[in-house]
């Protein structure tokens, strides 16, 4: 291959690093109206009164809305394929508040000073009520969240908002029960992950503005815009036709930009006033009313022989969606259908249930890993004690029982894992580290221990049977393609890989591929970029819209030729007659084209998947941990993972490096703490805590390539896997430099002083 698989510069790079207006707050107008919301300093109050004339009176305010002035109908922030399994829980104002933070009135003004002045004088009078904010009190409450009877859920994946119920379920295959009796070794724990941000450098921000045909025009920085189009239409009470949404350069979403956070405000003030506006969160806004990680508690119990044979896994999770639902029924069962599976080689029974419960906290959402984050840190923690209960290398545990290819993964929705080079992975991974030399730990002899810890991960690529992907691509008339894609590139470097594969399959330099997106008036439909899903979905669009296209411009060459385009071969930079020699150039058909030829040379494909073949990767660490304080200084991580085929290694090796770094600060550092009100007190980056570069020590990145038939030249996805492997294997590497486990994150050095002095 010419193109796929090179280390090709992302196609925006220049324009990021000399500072060109990219981002939404340079392409916004002008004249802008300043868009601020009022918040809720109660977990669960309701709304007795608002005065809002004195606010109105502000020299410069354009309007002050409340509860009172907004439709009723209930939607979801949550950017999903509709039906949205998420519940039909929220206003964009409502008289019930839910968390510290909830929206309470939306104040427009002319500039920032008039507005802040009037969001200081909103007099608001509240009912106080029972809040709760132990998620594990929240099932069956006397304490509703939601209350109202306008709740409604479009799937039947177990909500009832009169049991405070988002979610529930269960699965399995086999009998649990009757193997654990069977088994000699029993491992039995409950793991506790807290909410973590995206913390992505670029805010929530979003401007709106009226077009010359009354139409609503939302610029925003998201991924989702053809579900940023739904939900507004749904929140707004407008047909989705009135509603334009695009994307400029994004800086940084992870998941937080998949649920519609700030839209719906500037949104609404434009519709009602007829006036540009903007919205921009501040960090603290962006910290206390986002949409961070799912809270969850996941126990797991492990039945296995005293030789290392995993026979049995059960795992339970309670996942906590806070105030309002959002990705609530989705993320939770990533914990279980993307953790089991890695084991599917040696098991003969599984189950995997959960409930997901409102409380009194900020709403989760999506964030990278979507769940089975959570999940693999309960159960590669577990197998990691299962192997430390039974004296074994937790290295020949998981050669005994992972997943392999050919093996039909009965927890993985019953998939067969035809590309799989997990076995590759680790023991890559256990070379590059030196485990047999280092595991499990060193004494330095100057109070400071040196440890290595392991784990493995799997993800997905889309959602299969759900999400769609398409391309539109047409050949101009001086032979460059423009490639149009609904697809969101974040900073991930979409754009750049589809690129590759046009430029692969058009055979072309991919200087010749313009790339436009995303845009719900001019790119084909998409679902959006989550789920892992563009490599691997829109990118087999591509190709199929490319092979269209090609016999379209072989046709056009056959007219001009005047022979039948059966005599004639794509070469690229031209269309060949392989009898004669004769041949003519894609300027030439391009320009032809365009004068009475009834062939349009362009081509929209779309692509759907019944399967979402899983990536794979081993992570494994090297530490420091100093006895004295409990600090942990990361030595050296290395990952190795299988993403099929490598469309890009500079852009896959930076997306590992930056999910392992995320997993690091997920793992010691990032600590969601509430006060006994519910007030969240990590409100800046001062008190929440994010790695840095000089936290990292080394970071080691390979491929282990498989082969996914199914995808694009081979390729299946990579963005998510990548933070999935640094909590547990930290934890283990604590474990082994300690002998403490630690359940919950993060693990600060703090909890491993006192657990040392305690010991």
């Amino acid at each position: 291959m010419q193109v796929v698989g090179q280390p090709v510069m992302k196609k925006d790079a220049m324009a990021l690093v000399t500072g060109k207006p990219v981002f939404t707050q340079d392409v916004a107008p002008a004249d802008c109206l300043v868009v601020k919301v009022l918040r809720s300093p109660h977990a669960n109050a309701n709304i007795l009164s608002i005065k809002t004339d004195a606010a109105k009176k502000v020299p410069g305010i354009e309007a002050v809305y409340t509860w009172e002035d907004v439709p009723t109908q209930r939607f979801t922030m949550a950017g999903q394929t509709y039906p949205e399994p998420s519940p039909y829980d929220r206003q964009i104002l409502d008289q019930h508040v839910r968390y510290v933070g909830d929206p309470v009135a939306i104040v427009a003004g002319e500039n920032e000073e008039c507005v802040d002045k009037a969001l200081k004088i909103i007099k608001v009078q509240y009912e106080v009520l029972p809040a709760i904010l132990d998620f594990h009190k929240a099932k069956d409450n006397e304490i509703l969240v939601h209350p109202e009877e306008n709740w409604k859920a479009l799937c039947p994946v177990g909500a009832d908002n009169k049991r405070n119920l988002v979610a529930t379920g269960t699965s399995g295959y086999g009998d649990v029960e009757a193997v654990f009796k069977d088994c000699e070794v029993m491992v039995e724990e409950t793991y506790h992950v807290k909410a973590d941000q995206q913390a992505m450098m670029e805010t929530f921000r979003t401007c709106c503005f009226m077009d010359a045909y009354g139409r609503l025009n939302v610029v925003s920085s998201t991924q989702i815009v053809f579900h940023v189009r739904r939900i507004l239409s749904n929140a707004l009470g407008i047909p989705k036709s009135k509603i334009r949404v695009s994307k400029p350069r994004i800086g940084g979403g992870f998941g937080a930009k998949q649920s519609v956070v700030a839209e719906v405000f500037p949104a609404f003030v434009t519709w009602k006033t007829g006036k540009p506006s903007m919205i921009i969160y501040s960090r603290q806004e962006s910290q206390t009313a986002s949409s961070p990680r799912h809270e969850m508690e996941v126990t797991v119990r492990l039945g296995a022989m005293k030789n290392g044979k995993i026979r049995a896994i059960d795992v339970y999770t309670l996942s906590n969606s806070g105030a309002y639902g959002e990705h609530g029924p989705t993320t939770v069962g990533l914990s279980g259908h993307k953790s089991i599976p890695l084991y599917e080689g040696s098991l003969e029974a599984h189950r995997f249930s959960y409930d997901v419960v409102y409380s009194n906290v900020m709403s989760a959402g999506a964030y990278r890993g979507y769940g089975a984050t959570q999940g693999q840190f309960a159960v590669e923690s577990a197998v990691n004690q299962l192997a430390a209960k039974i004296g074994i290398d937790p290295l020949k545990v998981r050669e005994m029982n992972m997943v392999r290819e050919g093996v039909q993964m009965h927890s993985y929705y019953d998939e067969v894992s035809n590309s799989c080079a997990l076995d590759r992975c680790l023991e890559r991974a256990a070379k590059m580290i030196g485990w047999e030399d280092k595991y499990p730990a060193r004494d330095m002899g100057n109070g400071k221990v040196r440890s290595v810890g392991m784990a493995m991960s799997m993800q997905g690529s889309g959602i299969s049977g759900v999400d769609v992907g398409s391309a539109d691509i047409k050949l101009n008339e001086d032979g460059i393609y423009t490639l149009a894609i609904g697809a969101a590139d974040m900073g991930t470097g979409c754009d750049t890989i589809l690129a590759q594969m046009v430029a692969e399959c058009m055979m072309c330099p991919i200087e010749n591929v313009i790339v436009s997106g995303a845009d719900t008036d001019t790119s084909p439909y998409d679902s959006g970029s989550y789920a892992s899903s563009t490599t691997y979905i829109t990118g087999r669009a591509v190709e199929k819209a490319c092979r269209k296209l090609q016999e379209r411009i072989v046709q056009e060459a056959a007219k001009i030729l005047n022979c039948e385009s059966e005599e004639l071969e794509f070469a690229g930079d031209s269309v060949k007659r392989l009898a004669t020699g004769e041949e003519v150039s894609l300027t030439q058909i391009g320009t032809s084209s365009m004068c009475g030829s009834i062939n349009a040379l362009e081509a929209v494909e779309d692509s759907s998947s019944p399967v979402s073949p899983p990536p794979f990767m081993a992570g494994m660490v090297e530490i420091e941990l100093d006895k004295e304080t409990g600090h942990v200084e990361v030595l050296d991580y290395v990952a190795v993972v299988d993403c099929g085929t490598v469309i890009n290694p500079n852009l896959a090796r930076v997306q590992v490096e930056g999910g392992i770094v995320q997993g690091i600060g997920m793992a010691l550092y990032e600590n969601i703490q509430y006060s006994p009100k519910g007030q969240l007190r990590n409100n800046s980056f001062m008190q929440y805590k994010v790695p840095t570069r000089l936290d990292m020590g080394k970071l080691r990145v390979e491929f282990e390539s498989s082969y996914e038939p199914t995808g694009p030249f081979g390729a299946k996805s990579i963005g998510e896997i990548v933070i999935n492997t640094p909590s547990p294997a930290l934890a283990h590497a604590i474990y082994n430099a300690t002998g403490l486990w630690f359940r919950e994150l993060p693990i600060t050095s703090e909890k491993i002083a006192m657990g040392l002095l305690k010991k």
